[in-house]
């Protein structure tokens, strides 16, 4: 079986010196907050071009404690709406929502199915205070568009940087294209921990306090509590493999780009739906999933299984369709809908094996409706 994402196979690539940092943490005695987080936020800054970074214990406290921040200081207001794609993972709904915020869905883009900038400017509203931007798959969706109706309405933009870390947005990376960011280091993403691990990165100096603090308890000296604050911070064994992985990001992504090329050139199917990423240039990729589209997605995954190759659907029913928001059910997304009807990942990762690569060519290449 071709695995989907074989982390073990990526782990190994960097022992031994995953074990040696380990190794130091523990014999440090020191586990939360110390110096190899210190190292990380401070790496991780220069690295997507921002002013502060502050480590959480995952992606999504990282964009949680971004609008709780925001709602403490009067920046936002609870009912606020935040335009949000339609076609997103849940979390970046469950943000908002947890915040009493109120997400405004867009359609996407049905070439690169990300947030659709000539779909925002028609629903902003009196109440509209910002928008979410979700660099889904790992593509750029900072649209130069966007940032235009941004300044124009006075709109904070957010990005969740979940899918992304790494990529070019021009001279710049995302991550530091808003007001503020999120970035998940769950072991499947580009820039993987080895557990949970997150981290806001912003320019904003009062906003990195605020979720500094309020990750911490809400205390900004021990025994000072400030904030209602929640315990999300990132560890010193998290911090000390993202710092090693790191160093490896750009040439890791340059073999997802590598693979990503291959299946583009290669695969030949009437029947498949290939991405269509890189319009206009400036929307870059990074690759953290490669997705196709198929009107009989689930026999392609099952005639993939049966071949020997591993599949995943990211992702099978929208925000506004699951059970959790019974509230939204009645919405309709036509677009967002499709997409999540007929979408299917192949595997991708930095160590992909281009025997792999062919065989899977192959297989999807002999696959008839």
């Amino acid at each position: 079986m071709i695995k989907f994402l074989d982390i073990k196979k990526i782990t190994d690539s960097y022992q031994p010196e995953i074990g040696k940092v380990l190794e130091q943490v523990v014999d440090s005695g020191f586990f939360i907050r110390g110096k190899e987080v210190k190292n990380f936020e401070d790496a991780y800054a220069r690295f997507t071009g921002s002013t502060h970074c502050v480590g959480v214990g995952n992606g999504f406290d990282a964009l949680r404690l971004i609008f709780r921040a925001w709602l403490l200081s009067g920046v936002l207001r609870e009912q606020d709406e935040i335009i949000v794609p339609a076609n997103t993972y849940i979390a970046s709904v469950l943000a908002l929502t947890e915040n009493r915020l109120t997400p405004l869905f867009i359609e996407p883009d049905i070439n690169s199915y990300n947030i659709d900038p000539g779909l925002i400017e028609e629903k902003i509203t009196a109440r509209t205070k910002a928008i979410m931007l979700v660099h889904l798959y790992g593509q750029n969706a900072m649209h130069p568009e966007i940032n235009s109706i941004a300044v124009r309405y006075r709109l904070k933009i957010i990005e969740d940087n979940a899918q992304a870390a790494g990529c070019f947005a021009g001279a710049r990376r995302t991550g530091s294209l808003g007001d503020a960011a999120a970035h998940s280091f769950f072991p499947t993403k580009n820039l993987g921990a080895l557990g949970d691990a997150g981290a806001v990165t912003t320019d904003d100096a009062a906003l990195a306090s605020a979720v500094r603090t309020l990750g911490n308890y809400g205390a900004s000296k021990k025994g000072i509590n400030d904030l209602p604050g929640v315990n999300s911070r990132l560890d010193e064994m998290q911090a000390a493999v993202l710092n090693l992985k790191l160093m490896r990001l750009d040439e890791d992504n340059a073999q997802r780009r590598k693979a990503a090329s291959y299946y583009l050139k290669h695969i030949n199917n009437p029947n498949i739906i290939l991405p269509e990423p890189m319009v206009p240039a400036k929307l870059e990729h990074v690759w953290h999933l490669f997705v196709v589209r198929c009107i009989r997605r689930d026999d392609l995954q099952q005639y993939l299984t049966k071949n020997g190759i591993e599949t995943l659907i990211h992702y099978p029913i929208p925000p506004h369709r699951q059970l959790a928001y019974k509230e939204m059910n009645h919405l309709t997304f036509p677009i967002t809908e499709r997409i999540h009807r007929e979408v299917l990942s192949l595997p991708m990762s930095p160590v992909m094996e281009e025997e792999d690569l062919r065989r899977i060519v192959e297989v999807v290449n002999g696959f008839m409706v």
